[in-house]
């Protein structure tokens, strides 16, 4: 028979050999601490891995809920944003035709009415003058045209001067900036939440009123909220106070509304007026709270946990004594030994009876070579033992100050340091007196920086009373001059007047506070943010002294803690004569230039202008000839005075331009359009350019920011530059293919200059020599036989004076010269705002336009 094998016990592991050994190396009490606290472990590991699971399933469905949410807000604002700017583009075309009476009240009716056939969400398009009166209104309800000059009614969604209504804080709005304003919402007269968009109208830089166009909210959400967005959630529109204008949905009456569990918000761009778009959602998934299979693992795991507590606990009680006193033991020693301060012990015979390790570390002795040691102590110096047995004696009688008293002590290695020393009686738990204890504190490094502060602060007074500049330091809370050197006592005296009227005061009075104000207002004024802006300078002229100083004032935080202004005025009344002097002779440099290229093109004016008088003549001399003889109707009388009324204006529009350049006046800089200034400068060298049979081509980029300059001198700058242009093609007798003048203006960022517009003048005419490059902008040097040598060197002075650039380069074609390239930068803030209106990429080409034959390079 066959005996059947006892199956082979797997040998133990080194690990578990290891373990086992472990293990029985361990006190029982050890052991059933152990044994407690293993299954309480796997417990709590098991409870929070099930709420871990069921936590990140849930957070995981929230999340592709609230993803979905926020692509679909995201979705229906950038439909919603991108047709208010197309519609606010087409409304500033429409506002410029305006301006510039392109159109007429019959006209712009004629358009609203497309534009609101095509823009279900509008409710009114209204045209309004300056006056707020309505000149022309064209309504939602119906294509009938309402014309008006009288006043307007009481109507919410029209400006009336004195009422509080947000049409008219957007009309205000919209005159002050020169901007289009979106209003905030608001209910019109049939009670529907609509908001308005106003387009100022501009011409010649004054306000000569808005168009008003005014949008439903209701109907944007309809009409441009994507369908697949609204089925899959609520999107509403709230208001500035957060209630809700507009919904995509809406609640059974008499039931309340289910809050939604997700939303996200955005505003409801490009408007900033306080509307917001809401999306909402649900969530479907259960929470951790609802979830029946949680709460039965939960309440299995409290059970288990409380059984394996409650085991736990019996067993601790027995180590709690024990463990209390050794936290104690080690927590005393533990501060003892963490103490940066030296502690000795006396008994009331002077012998020391304790030290800590910071005494012991500070003097480099052992505590076995102090502890019942006698005076004269070691740490004693040799010459200093009766000064220290004086003060040993004071302090066993209890007479040692309550502040202190500064020693010398010796080191082991026989160095010496500066300490200060405290005493204090050392009771018992008795209450009884069994000796002295003392603190002693290393301050070696503490006078070394007091020493060293006193001796700055001396040089620091020497420096600034020798200063030729007045320096005076004011506190802010109470206007009280903190500090005045030398020279400010001289100028303003040894009070805060002249403090005040160097910071540009109003009255040049200090400000004194009432007498019964018992709160500081500026208590609660962050001090570090005004400590840490660097100093603005600024030239004040003071009157009593008839003297110039350029001012640079900084807040700073007084030695007090209190905030405090300074001032450090540098006297600069030479400088600004001689800037003054300077200034005069730039102003007459640039005016005789002016009279120089006007006198220049005079040939070229008086063609331009026979043009426009010879068609009047002409049309006058056939009105005569037909109306002699009977032949001309009403209609046909009236257009040729029409035509001849063209003419003359054309006429007048050309000396007016004329006269504007040549006059003059003092220079100011403005807020200007580059696009404004290059189509006033090339109007008036087409005329030139139109002489020598020279093109130019125009291009300004769009949405440039806004210049502060003086567009008459830019103007100057850039008809010197074509005339110079147009007159180096002529002279070297260039073939048409090379008549050629480009404009351009271009955005350019550098790193030297920072944010710029670029001006550049191509020409494609025989170029310049390297050596006339060289002394391109040397006053008086004029490569002209006639040339006086000061248009140039002025173009530097102005461009220069607008913190700008100029430079000129010929261009190659491999070896060759092909042409010169004249470019100069005028530096902007690229933070601004762009131009709210489009506008085509170029300005009409006057040279072109007027010859048949020539084409844009």
């Amino acid at each position: 028979m066959v005996l059947a094998r006892e199956p082979l016990k797997p040998s133990p592991s080194r690990l578990q050999r290891l373990f086992g050994r472990w293990w029985r190396q361990q006190s029982p009490a050890r052991q059933d601490r152990f044994a407690t606290i293993g299954p309480l472990v796997s417990v709590l590991m098991f409870l929070a891995a099930i709420t871990a699971a069921f936590w990140y399933l849930r957070s995981e469905e929230i999340d592709r809920a609230t993803d979905a949410l926020r692509r679909d807000t995201e979705v229906a604002q950038q439909q919603i944003r991108l047709h208010l700017i197309e519609n606010q583009e087409q409304l500033v075309r429409i506002a410029r035709e305006l301006v510039t009476k392109d159109i007429d009240t019959a006209e712009f009716l004629s358009q609203a009415g497309a534009f609101q056939r095509e823009r279900p969400e509008v409710r009114h398009f209204t045209w309004v003058n300056a006056q707020r009166k309505v000149r022309a209104s064209q309504a939602v309800l119906s294509f009938h045209p309402e014309e008006g000059s009288g006043a307007a009614m009481a109507d919410p969604s029209l400006p009336a001067e004195g009422r509080r209504n947000e049409a008219e804080y957007a009309f205000i709005a919209a005159r002050d900036t020169r901007q289009p304003v979106y209003s905030r919402p608001f209910t019109d007269a049939s009670g529907l939440w609509v908001f308005q968009v106003q387009i100022p109208l501009i011409d010649r830089s004054n306000f000569v009123g808005t168009l008003i166009v005014e949008y439903s909210v209701e109907a944007l959400v309809r009409f441009f909220v994507p369908t697949e967005v609204t089925r899959r959630h609520l999107v509403s529109v709230l208001g500035p106070d957060s209630r809700v204008l507009v919904s995509t949905v809406s609640s059974m009456p008499g039931q309340p509304a289910t809050a939604p569990s997700l939303q996200y918000d955005l505003p409801l761009a490009p408007m900033s007026n306080g509307l917001t778009l809401r999306g909402q959602g649900y969530r479907t998934s259960i929470g951790l709270i609802g979830n029946t299979l949680f709460w039965m693992v939960v309440a299995l795991s409290v059970l288990t946990v409380w059984m394996l507590l409650g085991t736990w606990r019996h067993m601790r009680r027995r180590a709690q004594i024990q463990n209390a006193l050794v936290q104690e033991t080690n927590f005393r020693r533990a501060m003892e030994n963490s103490m940066l301060t030296g502690m000795r012990a006396m008994d009331k015979d002077g012998r020391v009876t304790y030290v800590n390790p910071a005494f012991c570390a500070m003097t480099g002795f052992a505590e076995a070579d102090l502890i019942g040691r006698y005076p004269p102590f070691p740490y004693w110096p040799p010459d200093r033992i009766e000064e220290n047995t004086r003060l040993l004696q004071q302090e066993l009688q209890g007479r040692s100050p309550v502040g202190g008293i500064e020693v010398k002590v010796m080191r082991k290695d026989g160095s010496l340091f500066d300490a200060r020393m405290y005493v204090s009686p050392l009771i018992d738990p008795k209450g009884q007196q069994t000796g002295w204890m003392t603190s002693i504190t290393n301050i070696t490094e503490a006078k070394r920086i007091r020493d060293q502060l006193s001796a700055s602060h001396e040089r620091f007074t020497t420096v600034l009373e020798g200063l030729d500049a007045a320096v005076s330091v004011l506190s802010v809370q109470h206007s009280e001059l903190l500090f005045a050197n030398r020279s400010y006592r001289l100028w303003f005296g040894a009070d805060a007047r002249g403090h005040a009227i160097l910071a540009n005061s109003s009255n040049g009075a200090p400000y004194l506070p009432e007498p019964d104000e018992e709160v500081d207002g500026l208590s609660g004024l962050p001090t570090q943010p005004l400590t840490e802006t660097g100093a603005q300078p600024r030239e004040v002229f003071v009157e009593s002294l008839q003297m110039w100083f350029d001012v640079r004032a900084r807040y700073l935080q007084w030695t007090d803690g209190r905030l405090a202004q300074m001032l450090i005025a540098t006297d600069i009344t030479a400088r600004r004569r001689v800037e003054e002097q300077a200034q005069q002779q730039a102003e007459k440099a640039q005016v005789t230039s002016r009279l120089i290229t006007m006198g220049e093109m005079a040939s070229s004016v008086a063609h331009e202008l026979n043009q426009p008088l010879a068609a009047i003549n002409n049309y006058c001399n056939g009105m005569v000839s037909r109306v002699r003889a009977g032949s001309i109707g009403t209609d046909d009388l009236i257009a040729v005075l029409q035509k001849t009324g063209r003419q003359a204006e054309r006429a007048g529009q050309i000396i007016h331009r004329i006269r504007s350049f040549v006059k003059r006046s003092e220079p100011q800089r403005q807020p200007a359009h580059a696009r404004d200034i290059v189509e006033d400068a090339v109007e008036l060298a087409g005329i030139e350019l139109r002489r020598r049979k020279v093109n130019i081509h125009t291009y300004v980029a769009q949405r440039l920011p806004m210049l502060n300059v003086d567009p008459i001198l830019i103007e100057q700058v850039l008809l010197n530059l074509l005339k110079n242009a147009a007159e180096a093609i002529d002279t070297a007798k260039m073939p048409n293919s090379r008549r050629h003048i480009e404009l351009r203006v271009v955005p350019r960022h550098t790193p030297e200059e920072g944010g710029v517009i670029e001006f550049s003048v191509t020409d494609m005419g025989p170029g310049m020599k390297e050596e006339v490059l060289a002394r391109l902008y040397e006053a008086f040097f004029s490569t002209k036989a006639e040339g006086m040598g000061i248009g140039l060197s002025l173009c530097r002075s102005i461009v220069e004076s607008h913190r700008g650039r100029i430079r000129a380069q010929n261009i190659y074609n491999g070896g060759s010269v092909t042409g010169c390239r004249f470019a100069f930068t005028l530096p902007v803030d690229l933070s601004q705002r762009a131009e709210a209106h489009p506008v085509p990429d170029t300005v009409p080409d006057v040279a072109a336009a007027s010859n048949p034959n020539a084409s844009a390079s």
